[in-house]
């Protein structure tokens, strides 16, 4: 069901800075702010593209994702980001990728940091079908067909895989003590020889989607399967391995890990031990979002990876 209010402010306005899955967002610098203007960054959206709201999305985290239609009943998401960095150029990148492999970019407002987009039918995540290895195993290809297709040249606006792994070293050890120490100092160790070691000794560089799990891609009526919510960066291949061998979209184990990290560097042809320390890397620098706030799961991965150098 679609709604507007006069002047086409949707009815629903008033929960959106309530989405229980933006809720951590009150606990960083300009959460609150943000979340304040929220409601207002909607209506001026659905004022600008003409659309017609349904309900947001389950899954929020650092951005809302609303059901919408345009003028003429198109299906499309109208997404406002937080103003965080790693989304910074999301919209840059689907623009770049034009729809070959990517949901497409319909419209953006680069100031409200809001994107128009495609929406995909029926739109059930990759994850959701995998269950059992030979699902498991196709859901392995259609991952890495999607690292070779998104694999394009790239240059400005993005930022480069060597600028965030010198903003995960500066932060990593700071994280990790804050933190209260979550993990042994060997594994902080390995992170932070990787991020000095591998920027200065990278391949050839493309666009990449630092978030490319089973969670985010979707069924579509375009094309079988179509990414979203890219965090673009420019770097090596090898990186790309990251998001598939951590994802616990696919399953959580050590077995399940090598596995992943086996499958993909074989179909991709990449340096495995590259792949590995660029997964540890980015594992851990992910694994602290806060002093209270752990994720276990990042550890064992890197603890798993690192166990068999």
């Amino acid at each position: 069901m679609f709604w507007r209010l006069a002047y086409g402010c949707p009815v629903a306005s008033a929960a959106y800075a309530h989405h229980p899955g933006l809720s951590w967002l009150r606990t960083v610098p300009g959460g609150r702010e943000w979340l304040a203007t929220l409601d207002r960054l909607v209506c001026e959206c659905v004022e600008l593209w003409d659309l017609d709201l349904a309900e947001p999305f389950p899954y929020a985290c650092a951005s809302l994702a609303l059901k919408a239609a345009l003028p003429d009943g198109t299906p499309a998401v109208l997404k406002v980001q937080f103003p965080d960095r790693e989304g910074e150029h999301e919209a840059d990148a689907l623009d770049r990728w034009c729809g070959y492999g990517a949901v497409m970019l319909l419209g953006h407002d680069r100031d409200r940091r809001a994107l128009l987009l495609e929406r995909c039918l029926p739109g059930t995540a990759l994850a959701d079908t995998a269950l059992g290895a030979a699902r498991t195993d196709r859901a392995l290809d259609v991952l890495a067909g999607f690292v070779r297709q998104l694999a394009v040249p790239a240059g400005a606006p993005f930022h480069t895989l060597s600028e965030e792994a010198a903003r995960w070293a500066a932060t990593l050890e700071r994280n990790w003590r804050a933190a209260g120490r979550p993990y042994e100092r060997r594994l902080l160790d390995a992170a932070l020889s990787y991020l000095d070691d591998l920027p200065a000794s990278q391949g050839e560089q493309v666009l990449l989607h630092q978030d490319l799990h089973a969670g985010n891609v979707l069924r579509a009526e375009r094309s079988p399967w179509l990414v979203i919510d890219p965090k673009p960066l420019v770097g090596e291949l090898e990186f790309a391995a990251a998001p598939i061998v951590r994802g616990a979209e696919l399953g959580h184990s050590e077995f399940l890990v090598h596995r992943r990290l086996d499958r993909v560097v074989e179909e991709l042809g990449l340096d495995p031990g590259r792949a590995i320390g660029w997964t540890v890397a980015q594992t851990l620098a992910w694994a602290v979002g806060g002093p209270a706030d752990v994720f276990a799961g990042h550890v064992e991965v890197a603890r798993w990876l690192l166990a068999r150098r």
